[in-house]
C-alpha cells in the first residue's frame, strides 16, 4: 500500500510557489479529514463518520485499486426542466453565471456590429484555489486574468480598495465580461469532497438497501436532487461503497472537462468544428479550462457554425455538448467492515422551551467565535 506525499494543484496548475503548494495540500487534507468525520451529530444525524472515504496522503492505497470517473452534461438540467422550449432554456441559462450549477460556467462574446458570437469562455475551476492563489500571488492572478480574460483587467477591479480579492468582480460575474473560475454558489471543491464523502454511506431502509440515484440523494441529502451532477456522482461512489471498499478522490482532486461533442455540428467551410474547442489551463487530462473560438483567419465565426441545422446563438448551445468529470479511485473491495445506516438523515428540531433555547444560541455562538478561520473559504453541502 501506498499514500501520496501530497495533494496536487487542481490540474496539475503550475501558479503556486513552494509555500502555495504546501497551503493548497493542507486544504484538501483538511476537507478531507472533516468529510470523513462528518457533520456534528448534535445538527445532522445519521451522516456521519464515514469510515469508508479516506485520505490519500494519510492511508495508503491497495494494489486492487481501481479508479472510476463519473461524467455529467454541463447543461443546467434545473433549467432545462423547468423550460418550454430550447430557445428559453438556452436564453435563461445564458443569462446568469448564478443558475449554471453544473460545476460549469460560461461567458459570452459577440461581436458589436452583428451580434454573433465569436467566443465562448468554459471554465470548472474551483473559487478555493483562486483565493488560495490571490493570496500568495496577487501579481500572478492578475496576469492571468489579463492573459485569459482582458489585457484591459486593472489590480483595482479584482482586489478593491481594500486589497481583498474579490472572487465576483467584474471581469468573472457575469455572462459577459467574461469567466476566469466558478462563481455559483453550489460549484465548489468543499462541495465536491463533502458529497463524495456522504455518499459512501450504504443505506437499508426497511430491510432495503438503497441503490437508485434519486433514493441515495433524498436520504443521504447529499445534494440537489435536480441536477444532473449531485444525484450520478453520488449515485456512482455509492455503488463502490456497496461493494465494501475504501474510497477516495483521486489526485489532483477537481472537476474538469471530460469531451465536447461535435455530432451534428457543421461548419461553413466543412472543417472540424471541434478544431476551435481549445484547452487554455490544465493537463491534457485535468483540463479546467476551455474557450471555443475561430480564428480571423477562417473567414466566419462561431455564430456561423450549426447544429443540427440552426446556428449558434447561445454560449448554452454548446454547453450541450460539454460533459464534465470527476475521478473516484477504491480499494480494499470487500474488506469494509463499515455497517450500513439504517435510517435516512434527519436534522433535530430546534429546542421550543425559551431556556433551552437560549443555551442553544450561546452554544453555537462560543463555537463560532473559537473556531480559526480557514486561509481558503470553503463551501459546505447544500
Amino acid at each position: 500500500m501506498s499514500t501520496i506525499d501530497s495533494y496536487s494543484p487542481p490540474g496539475n496548475l503550475d501558479d503556486l510557489d513552494d509555500t502555495g503548494r504546501k497551503v493548497w495540500n493542507n486544504f484538501i487534507s483538511d476537507s478531507v479529514e472533516q468529510a470523513v468525520k462528518g457533520p456534528d451529530s448534535s445538527k445532522v444525524l445519521n451522516d456521519s463518520p464515514r469510515s469508508q472515504f479516506y485520505d490519500l496522503t494519510k492511508t495508503g492505497t491497495a494494489a486492487d485499486a481501481q479508479q472510476a470517473t463519473v461524467t455529467w452534461t454541463a447543461f443546467p438540467r434545473r433549467i432545462k426542466v423547468s423550460s418550454l422550449s430550447d430557445a428559453q432554456r438556452w436564453q435563461r441559462a445564458d443569462a446568469s453565471r448564478d443558475v449554471q450549477d453544473e460545476y460549469c460556467e460560461w461567458s459570452i462574446t459577440r461581436d458589436p456590429t452583428s451580434g454573433k458570437i465569436t467566443k465562448v469562455m468554459f471554465t470548472c475551476e474551483g473559487p478555493e484555489y483562486w483565493n488560495l492563489l490571490a493570496q500568495s500571488d496577487p501579481a500572478k492572478v492578475l496576469q492571468l486574468y489579463q492573459t485569459h480574460i482582458s489585457p484591459d483587467v486593472k489590480h483595482g477591479d479584482l482586489f478593491g480598495a481594500t486589497g481583498t480579492y474579490q472572487p465576483r468582480n467584474r471581469w468573472n460575474d457575469s455572462t459577459t465580461h467574461g469567466a476566469m473560475h466558478l462563481v455559483q454558489v453550489n460549484n465548489t471543491l468543499g462541495a465536491e469532497i463533502e458529497l463524495a464523502a456522504a455518499a459512501t454511506i450504504v443505506r437499508v431502509i426497511n430491510g432495503s438497501e438503497l441503490t437508485t440515484e434519486p433514493d441515495l440523494v433524498q436520504c443521504s441529502q447529499y445534494g440537489e436532487p435536480e441536477r444532473n451532477s449531485d444525484p450520478h456522482i453520488g449515485g456512482a461512489v455509492n455503488a463502490l461503497a456497496r461493494q465494501k471498499a475504501d474510497i477516495s478522490l483521486a489526485d489532483p482532486v477537481g472537476l474538469y472537462f471530460d469531451d465536447l461533442k461535435t455530432d451534428g455540428w457543421v461548419t461553413p467551410d466543412g472543417s472540424d468544428p471541434k478544431g476551435y474547442w481549445t484547452r487554455q489551463r490544465g493537463d491534457a487530462v485535468h483540463p479546467v479550462r476551455f474557450v471555443y473560438e475561430v480564428p480571423q483567419s477562417k473567414g466566419f465565426t462561431v455564430g456561423d457554425i450549426t447544429i443540427n441545422g440552426s446556428p449558434i446563438q447561445y454560449g448554452a448551445q454548446i454547453a450541450d455538448y460539454i460533459s464534465i468529470k470527476l475521478t473516484a479511485v477504491a480499494c480494499r473491495f470487500g474488506q469494509s467492515g463499515t455497517p450500513p445506516q439504517t435510517t435516512c438523515v434527519q436534522f433535530p428540531a430546534a429546542p421550543t422551551d425559551a431556556t433551552e433555547a437560549a443555551k442553544h444560541i450561546s452554544a453555537l455562538s462560543l463555537q463560532g467565535y473559537h473556531a480559526a478561520p480557514h486561509p481558503i473559504s470553503r463551501t459546505r453541502r447544500r
